[in-house]
C-alpha cells in the first residue's frame, strides 16, 4: 500500500491563536484548473475579503492560483483557524457549482495546510512569496498582469 496523505493528518496539532499569522494553502479536488475561469477565481476573492468584512481575519496577502490558492492572514479573536477556511471554502464552492454547473462535484479538496508564522519569519517576504507564484509557475511575465492576488502593502 502506498502512502496517501490524510486529511485528519493535516489537523494534528493545530491550534487557533487570536492575532497569530497563517499561512494557508487550499487545493482544487483532483487539482482541477478551476480558476483559470477567472469569475470562478473572483468569487475565491470575493469570500477572502468577506472574511475580513465579518471580522474574522485581517488579511495580508493571497494569490488565486488555477489548481489552488495561498492565504496569508492573522486570525480574530473568537473564530478557529478551521472555521474561516472552512467558511471560504463552502461559500465558494456553492457559488462556483452556480456558475459552472458543477453540482455534484467537490470544487475543494478536503482538508488544508497550514503553517503558523514564527515570530522570526518576516511577513512581508511570505507574502512577496505569495503574490509571486503566478511567476514562478510561468503564468505571467509581471505580477502586474496577474489578476487573482492583493497584498496589503499596495
Amino acid at each position: 500500500m502506498g502512502s496517501k496523505p490524510h486529511g485528519c493528518d493535516l489537523r494534528k496539532g493545530r491550534v487557533s491563536l487570536p492575532g497569530q499569522y497563517y499561512l494557508v494553502t487550499a487545493v482544487t479536488h483532483d487539482r482541477r484548473t478551476i480558476f483559470n475561469n477567472f469569475q470562478a477565481g473572483r468569487i475565491v476573492v470575493r469570500e477572502i475579503r468577506h472574511s475580513g468584512n465579518y471580522g474574522w481575519t485581517d488579511t495580508l496577502a493571497f494569490v488565486v492560483m488555477p489548481d489552488h490558492i495561498h492565504w496569508l492572514f492573522s486570525l480574530a479573536e473568537d473564530i478557529s483557524l478551521t472555521g474561516v477556511v472552512a467558511g471560504m471554502k463552502r461559500h465558494s464552492a456553492r457559488q462556483i457549482n452556480d456558475l459552472i454547473e458543477y453540482r455534484g462535484r467537490p470544487v475543494w479538496q478536503r482538508g488544508f495546510h497550514d503553517h503558523a508564522l514564527r515570530r522570526d519569519e518576516d511577513v512581508i517576504h511570505v507574502a512577496r512569496y505569495i503574490v509571486a507564484n503566478p511567476l514562478r509557475a510561468g503564468l505571467v511575465s509581471r505580477i502586474g498582469d496577474y489578476s487573482l492576488w492583493d497584498a496589503a502593502w499596495l
